[in-house]
C-alpha cells in the first residue's frame, strides 16, 4: 500500500509512499521478481504436493500476515483522502465491486465451469483490491492518493461485502456459509489490517526501519500460499488449467479495461482513470484463496493461485504501456 507524505515526491510533483522508499526497488518486486516467485511457487507445488499440501491449514495465518504488512503502511491521511475525494472513491468502490463480480458470474456461465472453479472464479471477483494495485497505479503515473482510499476501503468492506456477493452470484453451484465467511474475512483481514494500523501509530519508529521489507515479505508470503493452493489441487490441474487460465485471462482483462472506463464515464481525470483500471482489475487472490480453501475445497482455489500469477504480469504489462502515453488533460469531478 501506498500512502502520501511530504518527504518524497514522483516526477509530477506529487507526494508519494515511505512504504516504497526504495520505489525502484519496490517496482521490481512488482514488475520482475514477484511473478518470477509465484511461478517458481506454482512449480514447487504441483512438483512437491506432498510438502506443501499439509500446509493448508497455515493459509489463513499466512493470509493475516500480509495484511497486517498492509495495514503497517497505512496512515491517518490516507483515510483523510476518503473525506476530500468522496466521489472519486465511492465510484471506485462501487465499479470494483459490480465489474468484476459480475464478470465472475458470467464468464463461469459462459465457459461452463464446474461448480467448483465456478464458485472459486467468482469469488476472485468478490475479493477486494489487490495488494500490488497501488504500485502498479505508481508505475503507470495514475492517482496514486485514490489507488490507496480505493483499496482500503475495499478492505476495510470486505467481511460484510464479499460474503454477500459470493452468496447471491455462487450460491446456485455450491452451499454458502455466509456467515462463517464474515468471520474468517474478520480474522483474517480486518483485524491483522487493524492491528497494522496501532503498530503504525504507537511503534512509527521501528515501523519505518522495516518498510522497506514490506513488499518483499509479502511477495514470499503469497508465493508460499500459491504453493500450498497448487498443491492441494495438483491432481487436477492438467486437466482444469487451460480453462481455468482462459477464464482469468478474461476474468482480468474486463476489470483492467471496464475500471479505466467506469472513471472515464464518471468524468474522472486520466490519472484517476488509471488508478481505477487497477483498483478494480486486480484483485486480493491471497483472501480468495484463503477462503476457498477454508469453505470449499483445493480446486476451488485454483482460479485464485493463477489469478495471483497473472493480474501482476499483466499490470505490470498495462502499466509500463500506460506510463508511455501522455496524461489526456480531462476535467477531473471531484
Amino acid at each position: 500500500m501506498l500512502e502520501a507524505t511530504k518527504s518524497q515526491k514522483s516526477p509530477e510533483g506529487e507526494p508519494l509512499n515511505p512504504a516504497l522508499a526504495a520505489e525502484s526497488r519496490i517496482a521490481r518486486v512488482a514488475v520482475t521478481v514477484f511473478p518470477l516467485l509465484v511461478v517458481a511457487a506454482g512449480i514447487a507445488g504441483y512438483l512437491l504436493p506432498g510438502t506443501f499440501k499439509p500446509m493448508g491449514v497455515a493459509v489463513p495465518f499466512l493470509l493475516g500476515i500480509i495484511m497486517f504488512c498492509m495495514g503497517l503502511t497505512l496512515t491517518p491521511p490516507d483515510f483523510a483522502a476518503v473525506a476530500k475525494r468522496p466521489w472519486a472513491v465511492a465510484l471506485g468502490i462501487v465499479a470494483h465491486y459490480v465489474i468484476m463480480p459480475g464478470a465472475g458470474w458470467l464468464i463461469a456461465q459462459a465457459l461452463n465451469l464446474e461448480p467448483e472453479l465456478a464458485v472459486g472464479l467468482i469469488l476472485v471477483g468478490c475479493a477486494p483490491s489487490g495488494t500490488a494495485s497501488n504500485v502498479m497505479a505508481f508505475l503507470a503515473k495514475g492517482d496514486v492518493a485514490l489507488s490507496v482510499a480505493v483499496a482500503s476501503v475495499s478492505t476495510l468492506i470486505a467481511p460484510i461485502v464479499t460474503p454477500l456477493l459470493v452468496l447471491f452470484l455462487a450460491g446456485s453451484y455450491l452451499n454458502i456459509d455466509a456467515g462463517s465467511m464474515v468471520v474468517d474475512i474478520l480474522n483474517t483481514v480486518l483485524l491483522p489490517v487493524v492491528a497494522g494500523l496501532l503498530a503504525r501509530l504507537f511503534l512509527k519508529k521501528l515501523v519505518d526501519k522495516v518498510l522497506p521489507a514490506l513488499p518483499w515479505a509479502s511477495a514470499v508470503v503469497i508465493s508460499l500460499i500459491v504453493a500450498i493452493v497448487v498443491a492441494g489441487s495438483a491432481s487436477k490441474i492438467v486437466a482444469a488449467g487451460g480453462i481455468v487460465f482462459l477464464a482469468v485471462v478474461l476474468h482480468n482483462g474486463f476489470g483492467l479495461g471496464l475500471g479505466y472506463l467506469a472513471g472515464k464515464l464518471g468524468r474522472l481525470d486520466d490519472k484517476a482513470r488509471r488508478a481505477l483500471a487497477f483498483e478494480v482489475g486486480m484483485q486480493n487472490s491471497g483472501l480468495a484463496a484463503t477462503l476457498a480453501t477454508a469453505h470449499f475445497s483445493p480446486l476451488a482455489a485454483l482460479p485464485s493461485a493463477v489469478f495471483s500469477l497473472w493480474h501482476n504480469i499483466s499490470g505490470a504489462i498495462v502499466a509500463a504501456w500506460l506510463a508511455r502515453r501522455p496524461l489526456q488533460d480531462t476535467p477531473a469531478t471531484q
